[in-house]
């Protein structure tokens, strides 16, 4: 109690003027701890690091656009960590204050150290989270005249989860895995070497086929811990090429769709570098002078839709170009995905194998998302399976991607409809312009290194002075030899040294004995079959695609198919092979009362003789073949 006297004495002392000094100093102090706590929380802002910088404004841009426009800065490049450790990184950053006032830097701006993942993506994005699969449709517009929207329909298999649950699996793996990686250029694009180490704690090294590094080499390269950011670099700062900005301003309705050739002049005006906005716009803008002489009428109706146009696209190129950095869609990698960029295919390009060369780093189209669907307007919708194939054990190597080229045979078309294999009009499984109609420049399926280890098969040489036989059946409009002449076929395997040709290589040599259409009438005095093929089917096939289903049951009154053809074990696809639609047709009111049936076995077929000193494909006189009969059940549509 005498201590609080005591106290309140020396406090009643205290003078006036003392006090106000003492309150003067209190306010003063907590000013200045206000302006400290606000710098720090400016300095910290999107807005100082975008704007009051000059360097930065490409990247200020890109960034509000991007999904993390309401993520400050700082969270990914200084990272969410406790506040002395960010403030000793923040005061090391210093020095790019100092290179900024001394201008000691050039263009393009690269970033440089950036934070972990686990202590900037992983303070949100939860790396234990299982993420089912995703279903993504992408419109691409064509460069025709209409612009013809294509669509790319896939399922990204994203997974994630950890190995202890018996997840881990899927696109997230990578980042539930320790992979490390050595890379020989600042931008990570070029990685000879790649070390996974496996659930049980043994390592998997893989090293490029190609590199012209050596061991040694390898050795000294900088090496790193993959994560979130080594595939998602750009998920913040991305730059549009011209196509993809006009796609996107396409399907979101900025740019009218139907403006005859919008997609390929958009293209045209926004892919060279101007010497200034004023001078792209101004070639921008002659676009309606080419509207008003090429599409006159167009014009006339709609000009203050090209005029919109016009308006959307000047916008773009601000968004594209930036001349006074040297900065457009070409300067940064973008590793998520592997069209524009090597991104997926840096690893996954079927040339990094392991010491042995038997096992390579998987470059699978299904290992990340399902085989892509492609459909256009007034074509059929993707059908994308919802279960995983049970593929053969064939399918599961590693390498079974640059070895489907050499392997592929009859055996495909058991669970594949393989018409026009390696084309890309997208009529069948092996025809799929997301496979073929693309040329992947980033993988190395042609890779010298890669053509040691998978040499093409050596084909024994024939007589070149051998008259090659003729066919002594129809042929159909899209006919697949190797049905009944591949090897391991029970109707008349072609010879050894066949392996490896293709359809267009049999039809170049081996020519049918069949008059043209024009004097082949098809059976029961019913329109020509086509190219004087197999019998036509007289109904739309949209929906009507498993043949055997009617015609391969017994049910009485429905043209059956012949005997040998299930001897054969003949499948829906092989029936869709040879027998085609015969109207594109105009569905029937009523089931037709004569009509061409589906497949019908022949009372007699013509046969060409064959030399008997030279291997051959045709079928012998007393095999049954595949040409029509002279009258034809009736088939209900």
């Amino acid at each position: 109690m005498s201590r609080l006297r005591g106290l309140w004495q020396r406090v009643r002392s205290v003078s006036a003027r003392s006090w106000a000094f003492g309150a003067l100093a209190l306010v003063i102090g907590l000013a200045v701890l206000v302006g400290i706590l606000y710098g720090w929380d400016y300095t910290n802002s999107s807005p100082f690091c975008g704007t009051a910088c000059h360097t930065m404004p490409p990247h200020y841009q890109s960034f509000l656009r991007s999904p993390h426009a309401r993520v400050q800065c700082v969270e990914c490049h200084i990272g969410r960590t406790f506040i002395g450790v960010t403030f000793t990184r923040k005061a090391n950053d210093a020095q790019y204050v100092i290179n900024y006032l001394t201008q000691n830097y050039k263009y393009p701006i690269y970033a440089t150290n950036m934070q972990p993942a686990r202590e900037a993506c992983e303070k949100c994005h939860w790396p234990d989270k299982f993420s089912s699969d995703k279903v993504v449709t992408l419109t691409d517009f064509g460069l025709d005249k209409q612009n013809t929207p294509v669509q790319t329909t896939l399922v990204l298999k994203t997974g994630g989860g950890t190995q202890r649950e018996g997840l881990g699996k899927g696109i997230h793996w990578h980042t539930q895995s320790v992979i490390e990686f050595a890379y020989s250029d600042d931008q990570k694009q070029e990685i000879p070497y790649i070390q996974v180490t496996n659930a049980d704690g043994t390592k998997t090294t893989y090293t490029d086929v190609d590199s012209k590094l050596t061991p040694q080499e390898i050795a000294q390269l900088p090496t790193r811990r993959m994560d979130c950011i080594d595939c998602h670099n750009r998920v913040s700062h991305n730059f549009l090429s011209p196509a993809d900005s006009l796609d996107t301003s396409l399907s979101n309705k900025q740019i009218d769709a139907t403006i005859p050739e919008i997609k390929k002049k958009g293209v045209e005006v926004l892919t060279p570098q101007y010497p200034s906005n004023d001078a792209a716009n101004k070639v921008i803008a002659d676009l309606e002078t080419f509207y008003q002489q090429t599409y006159p009428d167009y014009y006339t109706k709609n000009a203050a839709t090209i005029k919109a146009a016009i308006a959307q696209l000047q916008s773009s190129y601000t968004e594209l170009h930036y001349p006074e950095q040297g900065l457009d869609w070409t300067v940064h990698p973008d590793d998520l995905g592997h069209e524009n960029w090597p991104g997926c295919f840096r690893c996954h390009d079927g040339k990094h194998f392991t010491s042995d060369y038997k096992q390579a780093i998987r470059l699978e189209c299904n290992l990340c998302h399902s085989i892509p669907e492609i459909s256009t307007p007034g074509g059929p919708a993707p059908v994308l399976s919802l279960s995983q194939p049970d593929e053969p054990d064939s399918h599961k190597t590693t390498t079974w991607i640059a070895e489907h080229r050499t392997a592929f045979n009859s055996s495909c078309q058991a669970c594949h409809d393989t018409n026009n294999a390696g084309g890309n009009d997208n009529s069948s499984f092996c025809s799929n312009s997301a496979c073929h109609g693309t040329q992947w420049k980033f993988v190395g399926l042609d890779a010298p290194g890669l053509a040691k280890i998978f040499p093409a098969p050596a084909l024994p040489k024939g007589d070149p002075n051998a008259t090659p036989p003729q066919v002594p059946h129809p042929i159909g409009g899209a006919p697949n030899c190797q049905i009944c002449h591949g090897p391991g076929t029970k109707v008349r395997p072609f010879p050894a040294d066949h392996v490896g040709r293709t359809n267009d290589v049999c039809l170049a040599c081996h020519k049918p004995t069949i008059p043209p259409p024009s004097t082949a009438a098809a059976p029961g005095g019913s329109q020509p079959n086509p190219a004087g093929g197999p019998p036509s089917i007289p109904h739309d096939t949209a929906g009507r695609t498993q043949c055997l289903g009617c015609h391969g049951t017994g049910v009485a009154g429905v043209p059956q198919v012949p005997q040998f053809h299930v001897d054969y074990g003949f499948t829906n696809n092989n029936c869709l092979t040879c027998h085609k639609s015969s109207a594109g047709a105009a569905k029937p009111a009523a089931a037709p009362t004569v009509a061409a049936p589906t497949v019908a076995a022949p009372t007699s077929a013509p046969a060409a003789p064959a030399p008997t000193n030279t291997p051959t494909v045709a079928a012998p006189t007393s095999a049954p073949t595949v040409s029509a009969p002279t009258s034809a059940p009736t088939v209900p549509a």
